[in-house]
């Protein structure tokens, strides 16, 4: 299965494809490197000086894989998506855009219950207590008409980081290594999303005209928690400081490291957003009711941080 990520971020990087190989050409010391388009998962370009070939680009596609630009931040600006991946795509996407509004209620009020389940797991993780999140999570009502997913978030944001934080997406704090992690988290769950034949712009809660992502927004909010996590540790080991380095950077990739537990078993990040895409096409024809999502035990096992360190010899990421 495709679950590599090649970031690039320290050095300027030609990409091509060489006898069915995507190349990696560094003008620096670093060697070659070539990977089995197969293999891949997603290419995150953070590096002004990184330049495609027409021919790896149309290879990582036909692949699945998904490309991440980033902007002069290093944060997630752009994604290139396959348009292939799903033998049936019209059919499916026709019944995407008719899914009547009982369903997408219902199935907003499993994403926002999966959501809350991991806040509260991952508080419990980091902070020796749940904060009443478990218990809010099972009063979500179909559409979340009470509006549980925003009290939770009041809570567990203070729990987690402290009464003074907020979540600002132009933040100059911990919000900066949130903005990334999710850019990524959000990159991963579209590519699920088009691989099983479902529009990616379609929405079962999020819509808004100017966004073409809004399904991969409802469906990327019970996985946040994993984001948090890095952040918290990497926040308390940086003592603040938040420069969004390359390093910093690579951390953040770990949550494809993740294990969750789906259907009594242990399962890879990628294989759990495959599995509840294909969920989400199955309740859109009626073949069942309810999404795939992760049991979120308390406390989840916690992510085994490496020290940080210089910056790595090798781009690409296991």
């Amino acid at each position: 299965m495709n679950d590599r990520i090649i970031e690039l971020s320290s050095c300027p990087a030609y990409v091509s494809v060489d006898n069915g190989l995507i190349t990696l050409d560094f003008k620096t010391v670093l060697p070659r490197v070539q990977v089995p388009p197969g293999e891949i998962a997603a290419v995150v370009a953070a590096h002004y000086a990184v330049t495609f070939t027409r021919e790896a680009v149309a290879l990582l596609a036909d692949s699945g894989a998904q490309v991440v630009i980033c902007d002069k931040r290093g944060l997630p600006a752009a994604m290139l998506m396959p348009l292939r991946g799903f033998h049936q795509p019209a059919t499916r996407l026709m019944q995407q855009a008719a899914t009547k509004e009982p369903v997408r209620k219902r199935l907003w009020r499993q994403v926002v219950r999966s959501k809350v389940r991991a806040q509260g797991a991952m508080l419990h993780q980091l902070r020796g207590d749940a904060a009443g999140l478990r218990q809010m999570a099972i009063d979500v009502k179909s559409g979340d008409t009470g509006n549980i997913e925003g009290l939770a978030a009041r809570i567990y944001w203070r729990k987690l980081f402290g009464d003074d934080f907020r979540r600002d997406p132009d933040g100059f704090d911990q919000n900066r290594f949130l903005n990334y992690g999710y850019g990524v988290l959000r990159a991963l769950t579209c590519r699920a999303i088009c691989a099983a034949g479902l529009h990616p712009g379609l929405g079962i809660h999020h819509h808004h005209r100017a966004n073409a992502f809004c399904l991969a927004d409802d469906l990327m909010e019970p996985f946040r928690p994993l984001v948090d996590e890095i952040v918290f540790q990497l926040w308390n080991e940086k003592m603040g400081v938040a420069e969004l380095t390359p390093v910093l950077k690579k951390r953040l990739l770990a949550i494809l490291t993740r294990r969750l537990t789906l259907d009594g078993e242990s399962r890879g990040l990628l294989d759990v957003l495959a599995r509840l895409s294909i969920s989400l096409a199955s309740v859109i024809e009626g073949r069942r009711k309810t999404l795939s999502l992760p049991q979120w035990d308390c406390p989840v096992p916690a992510l085994q941080a490496a020290p940080l360190q210089a910056e790595p010899s090798n781009p690409v990421e296991p």
